[in-house]
Formats: structure tokens, C-alpha cells, sequence
């Protein structure tokens, strides 16, 4: 049952981090529009179970007038609004409460800011900070997105060999698989037989973009929701015909290696970075579900 919806505004971004699901930067296309969003959030409304809608990309602000006229409309319709951003706009606190207090003051209930070795340095006087504390002065829900990047760390559970596992928070999808995996651990993909992030089952949140994908996963789309209603994609969205879901719950990403031909003797560093690069192999197979190119990092 689905109860978020998360807005990718835009794949526009003033960074480019390694470790981007969707292959963001100053180059990539693909932005709401307020009308699309207002078509999205009634479609929301109408599905009944919706009660939380983010905004993120991409850099949101980036696109501060729709962004606001996004959160405006969102809560008039009684959800709860959150967003999600690299919090580059906080040049100093008191300028970070210029750009937050009208976003409050149309709704918005939650921010959260990535504050990580991907968005700049460690100084103790950055914007992420700045952010926060602006949102705190304001009285918004806040908090930190801090992810690390993938490394070699020692087994905490084993100390007899010495084995070594990856540690960090970086999901081996999108613009990491290029920048991220090199120099890590790998195994046979054989191994990787579920998914451990994403309920295809019966998925809680979706993503939806500008071109019309309804995510399940960042770059497994639902259907389109510009030729299909987002509420028919709810409600008609069944694992067992979706032609990615299905291999998928049946066998997790090995079942997709599998598909797309991979060499028993191809190894990778944990289930999501099998997934990714099978689905990357296989998107002429299933074009209109593993989509949009961007998100494969394909002009």
C-alpha cells in the first residue's frame, strides 16, 4: 500500500557527487513543471493511502518557485512535506532563513540535508550545518543525510581470519558503480538471490519524475503515469506481472544476472551492484520499465 510519494523535481544539480542513484549534475534534464505537479499530487489524493510527499532530484532548489508552489499545494491537500537537499543555498545562517521561512510558512514540516564527504568539505562552519540550524530557529523537523563512501573494513564479527567486508553507506547504483567499486571485495553473483532494500512485493513509496516514471526503484519504473493515471498504476501494479518485479522476487538480482547473460566467473561487491548492472545489460529488453536512460547514466 502505497503512503509516499517522493518528487524527483529535477535530475538537474549544481553538484555531481560519485555516489549519485540517478546520475545528477549541472547537465541533466528533466524538471517539473507546477502543472505536473498538481496533476501528481490529485492523482495522490485520489489513491487515498498518500499521506507523506517529498521534494527532491537533484538540487529541488535549484527550482525554488515551483518547489514552493509544490509544497503549497501538497499541504492544502493534507500531506505532510518534506525535501531533501544539499543545503548549498545556506551561504550563512540568517540567508538560510530567508530562503527556508516561505517554505514553512506554505507547509513544509521536514528538511533534510546531505552532509557528507560528496557535498563539500568537513569545516565546522559548511552549509549543511548552516541549514539546520536555520530549520531548528524556525521550528521544522530536521536532520542529516551522511553517507559514506563503500571502503575495505575489517569484519567486526570475525576476528580469527581477518576477513574483509565493505563498510560505508554508498549504494552501489548509478554514477557509483562507475566511481565507487573499483578496489572492493567482490563475490559470485550467484549469491545475490534478494533484494534487500526495496519491497517490490508491495511497495510503500515511489519516486516520480518529470518524464512520467513511477519508481520502485530508482531506474524500475511501475509504468508512466503521463500515458497511464497514477492511480490505475496503484492500483492495477501486481509483482507478479510486472515483468522486473517478478524476476526480481522470484530470484533476486542473480535471476536478473542471470537473464542478461552474465559469466559465472563476473563477480560484484553486494546485491545492488549485480541488479544495477544487469538491468543496465537488459534495458532494451524492457524499455518502457527500466527507465529513463538517465537514470543508467545514458545520454
Amino acid at each position: 500500500m502505497l503512503t509516499g510519494i517522493h518528487f524527483l523535481l529535477s535530475y538537474s544539480c549544481n553538484y555531481e557527487c560519485d555516489h549519485c542513484f540517478v546520475f545528477s549534475s549541472p547537465r541533466a534534464k528533466g524538471t517539473f513543471t507546477s502543472k505536473q505537479i498538481k496533476t501528481v499530487l490529485d492523482e495522490a489524493l485520489t489513491i487515498g493511502t498518500i499521506n507523506e510527499i517529498y521534494f527532491e532530484g537533484g538540487e529541488p532548489f535549484l527550482f525554488y518557485p515551483v518547489l514552493l508552489e509544490g509544497i503549497r499545494m501538497a499541504h492544502e491537500r493534507g500531506f505532510t512535506v518534506g525535501i531533501v537537499s544539499n543545503a548549498y543555498w545556506a551561504i550563512s545562517e540568517e540567508d538560510a532563513i530567508l530562503w527556508l521561512r516561505p517554505l514553512k510558512e506554505a507547509g513544509l514540516t521536514h528538511l533534510s540535508v546531505s552532509d557528507d564527504q560528496f557535498h563539500g568539505d568537513d569545516e565546522a562552519d559548511r552549509p549543511p550545518l548552516r541549514a539546520v540550524a536555520a530549520a531548528r530557529k524556525l521550528g521544522l523537523d530536521t536532520g542529516s543525510i551522511c553517507i559514506e563512501a563503500p571502503i575495505m573494513a575489517d569484519d567486526p564479527n570475525d576476528t580469527s581470519k581477518g576477513e574483509k567486508v565493505v563498510g560505508g553507506g554508498a549504494i552501489l547504483k548509478g554514477r557509483a558503480v562507475e566511481k565507487l567499486a573499483d578496489g572492493l571485495p567482490r563475490t559470485d553473483w550467484k549469491g545475490f538471490d534478494t533484494c534487500p532494500y526495496e519491497d517490490f512485493a508491495d511497495p510503500q513509496r515511489v519516486h516520480v519524475d518529470a518524464y512520467g516514471h513511477v519508481h520502485i526503484c530508482q531506474g524500475v519504473s511501475m509504468g508512466n503515469m503521463w500515458t497511464t493515471p497514477l492511480t490505475r498504476l496503484a492500483k492495477e501494479y501486481s509483482p507478479a506481472d510486472h515483468p522486473v518485479s517478478k524476476i526480481l522476487l522470484d530470484g533476486g538480482p542473480a535471476e536478473l544476472a542471470q537473464r542478461a547473460g552474465f559469466d559465472e566467473k563476473m563477480k560484484f561487491v553486494d546485491a545492488c551492484h549485480v541488479c544495477y548492472c544487469a538491468r543496465k545489460k537488459l534495458i532494451n529488453s524492457f524499455p518502457d520499465v527500466l527507465a529513463p536512460n538517465q537514470v543508467y547514466g545514458i545520454e
